[in-house]
């Protein structure tokens, strides 16, 4: 048990940092006034797939670190990750199998893909919560009020952050897909216990 603790530990502080350093040197596509990171949200992700514990403690440490080197509206955004990792992270513990189709990694797997959408879709509603809060207040850049809300908060944030979260997913799975025989990534684990399981019942 004590193993199992200092090892969530360590991954967890592991992810944290790179949660932290990828803004910072990842390439950011830019469509003004919004800004997206490639792979900002893998290290949350891939924590999904360890544990709710985890997941919850890489949201954490990442929005400390964002609250104290970035802006606040940056950090609660990150706070808000708390939502659909912990409603992720949970699905997964109950339903590990849909990480493999058939046994098997592939991408091109429809019942991950589905979860995909309706983790991004959650992850985008609770971004542009944020972003809303901000708008009507008046703390936004000027930039903002001068494209307008639909377009600034609704498309960029609403629909552009669902497509960024989309393939920040697709690349922690392919990440996790291709290190779980290595690393024994707990859900990857358990699917493949599954797996095996079910091939004993319809042997």
């Amino acid at each position: 048990m004590k193993n199992h603790s200092n090892r969530n530990l360590t991954i967890s502080a592991l992810l944290i940092g790179l949660g932290i350093l990828i803004p910072m040197v990842m390439p950011k596509i830019v469509i003004g006034p919004a800004s997206f990171t490639l792979a900002s949200h893998v290290p949350v992700f891939i924590a999904m797939f360890f544990s709710p514990v985890v997941a919850i403690a890489v949201v954490l440490g990442t929005t400390f670190g964002f609250f104290i080197s970035t802006t606040p509206i940056i950090a609660l955004r990150a706070f808000s990750h708390l939502i659909f990792a912990v409603i992720g992270a949970n699905y997964l513990q109950k339903h590990p199998e849909l990480v493999l189709k058939g046994g098997k990694f592939t991408l091109a797997n429809g019942r991950f893909q589905l979860f995909n959408v309706i983790i991004g879709i959650i992850h985008s509603v609770a971004e542009m919560i944020v972003v809303s809060v901000f708008y009507f207040m008046g703390n936004m850049p000027d930039s903002f009020y001068s494209l307008g809300y639909i377009y600034t908060v609704v498309i960029l944030m609403g629909i552009g952050g669902l497509v960024h979260s989309l393939v920040d997913f697709n690349i922690a799975y392919f990440v996790a897909g291709a290190l779980y025989k290595q690393f024994n990534l707990p859900i990857f684990e358990k699917a493949v216990k599954h797996e095996k399981e079910l091939n004993k019942v319809t042997a």
